[in-house]
């Protein structure tokens, strides 16, 4: 299984590598992880539509085999959910978004929206949580003590 994730974010220094490395060497145990920082110059300058519309042009090309887009208008899950939407997948692809969310477009083009909470998290935090419930999913998939 491959299992991708697309950002919208500046790269550069992130203080959440370390976990998130680590995170991808624990899953490296059951899946490929490959990780995809995106971003746009003209975004520095543009905020709203205009910004949602800059992300729908980054991200589309990006769409593959199965995709989750997190949004807050996305469906809630727990982990023993979030394992059945990993399970018997080849390929799947979990995009997050920047500051303005997603346009309804981009949305509609999706096979599935997550809410990871009520709460609005940074994208790098938002990040460092979709990483822990992948590798819980594959806990819980592969019988693995983690999620207990």
């Amino acid at each position: 299984m491959k299992v991708k994730i697309y950002s919208i974010n500046k790269s550069g220094s992130d203080e959440f590598l370390p976990i998130i490395k680590n995170f991808q060497k624990m899953i490296s145990r059951f899946a490929k992880v490959e990780d995809y920082s995106l971003f746009d110059k003209k975004l520095s300058a543009v905020r709203g539509r205009e910004a949602k519309a800059i992300y729908s042009k980054i991200l589309t090309p990006k769409l593959g085999a199965f995709n989750v887009a997190l949004d807050l208008g996305g469906k809630s899950m727990d982990s023993f959910e979030f394992s059945k939407l990993i399970t018997d997948r080849n390929e799947i692809n979990f995009f997050i978004g920047g500051a303005w969310g997603f346009e309804d477009n981009f949305l509609q083009k999706c096979d599935r929206l997550l809410s990871l909470s009520n709460l609005t998290f940074s994208h790098k935090l938002a990040k460092v949580l979709l990483y822990e419930q992948i590798y819980r999913g594959f806990a819980i998939i592969n019988n693995h003590p983690y999620h207990k």
